[in-house]
């Protein structure tokens, strides 16, 4: 049996659905969205659901229409309408307010794999009439078995991530087929579909040359020069791949005092398998000089699961100087600071004198996080 029969979804619609509200899905494609979507669905036995894609010709055409008339009488039947992948449907922010606004009462669910595009349309048509629920690769937290289990899983892990396809096989080839066409579908069929990106080429030059930087800061004119292009045009397409959920930005922390760096970013990708068919890098551990960097992504990638799952509320930083001295994670909640550091073989680290001096009566004590006690920290 592989781990993945072993995994249960802990975020659920049940959970995040509220009345008068649509409830947004956000999350990469092919992470379970669907899934669970036709769960909750197959539930609500009592009611009468409409389910429709954003790539449904007639969809697009009713509510591009933005005629009130023909949305009300579609809408009219159904107790619950749910669209999948509606980021690809244009004006359904205006049709569903219609729909919301004239029958209070009805369930609507929206599920998109474009922050990007689905924020666009809905944002504004629907201000104060939704609430989000996001959907990442796997957490550890999720996995139905033993601690035991799990660290025996973590090489495969920090290689090949947590999507639920690479999960249900343990043939290391299939997994690397499965994430080279993720690969595929995100950089060249959903992001090359945005007015803003012409070049394939050039898009996957700068998501390589995030995939090498993980763990340290990003300089924007060090990828321009990189890639032959100009600053403009790599802010724009890292931006792209953060809204569709490629990679997460991480800002340095800072309470403006001279000696740190706030002004530079890191970029983690959303999951370790990702990041590694972007520079087609397989190989076993014992054999990489990127241990650290795959590290920090997982352990960052974890915690911050974690903490969308639990509704933690904590703020992600992390925190330099210019003279080097640096916390890989700080997380913020009510003020509080929890420094952390990411460390594959350490046991221990010493807190910077200069955060002592700055945070530490807001700070906690600075905790390790290595390969043999994080699932203290991650479950």
């Amino acid at each position: 049996m592989t781990i993945s029969n072993q995994f249960n979804r802990k975020e659920s619609i049940e959970s995040n659905s509220a009345p008068k509200r649509v409830l947004v899905i956000y999350g990469p494609r092919r992470v379970g969205k669907t899934t669970i979507l036709r769960k909750y669905l197959d539930s609500q036995k009592d009611k009468r659901v409409f389910f429709g894609v954003g790539d449904d010709i007639k969809m697009r055409q009713l509510f591009g229409s933005e005629s009130r008339d023909d949305i009300l009488d579609f809408a009219k039947p159904y107790n619950l309408i749910a669209i999948d992948e509606a980021q690809d449907i244009k004006k359904i922010g205006l049709g569903i307010k219609m729909i919301i606004d004239e029958y209070p009462e009805k369930e609507i669910i929206l599920t998109g794999s474009s922050s990007f595009n689905l924020s666009q349309e809905i944002g504004e048509p629907l201000t104060g009439r939704h609430f989000t629920m996001s959907l990442y690769p796997v957490a550890q937290s999720e996995f139905d078995c033993s601690r035991f289990e799990l660290k025996n899983r973590l090489d495969d892990f920090l290689i090949y991530g947590s999507y639920p396809e690479v999960l249900l096989t343990d043939d290391k080839n299939q997994k690397r087929r499965i994430l080279d066409e993720l690969v595929s579908s995100y950089l060249f069929k959903d992001v090359l579909i945005l007015d803003k990106i012409k070049s394939p080429d050039l898009l996957l030059d700068i998501t390589k040359c995030l995939a090498f930087q993980v763990g340290g800061e990003v300089s924007m004119n060090e990828i321009a020069r990189n890639v032959k292009s100009d600053v403009k045009t790599v802010q724009r397409y890292i931006d792209i791949l953060e809204k569709m959920f490629v990679v997460k930005k991480v800002r340095g922390f800072s309470r403006n005092l001279r000696n740190e760096i706030s002004k530079k970013s890191k970029y983690y990708f959303l999951d370790n398998g990702i990041r590694n068919a972007v520079i087609n890098q397989f190989n076993d551990l014992n054999q990489r000089q990127d241990i650290g960097a795959l590290w920090e992504n997982f352990v960052f990638m974890e915690l911050y699961k974690k903490d969308s799952i639990n509704r933690l509320f904590n703020t992600f930083y992390f925190w330099r100087t210019h003279l080097g001295n640096e916390i890989d994670v700080v997380l913020e909640t009510d003020g509080i600071l929890k420094p952390i550091e990411c460390k594959w073989n350490m046991n221990t680290a010493k807190t910077p004198k200069s955060w002592i001096d700055s945070y530490g009566q807001q700070s906690e004590e600075l905790k390790v996080i290595n390969k043999d006690n994080y699932l203290d920290f991650l479950l």
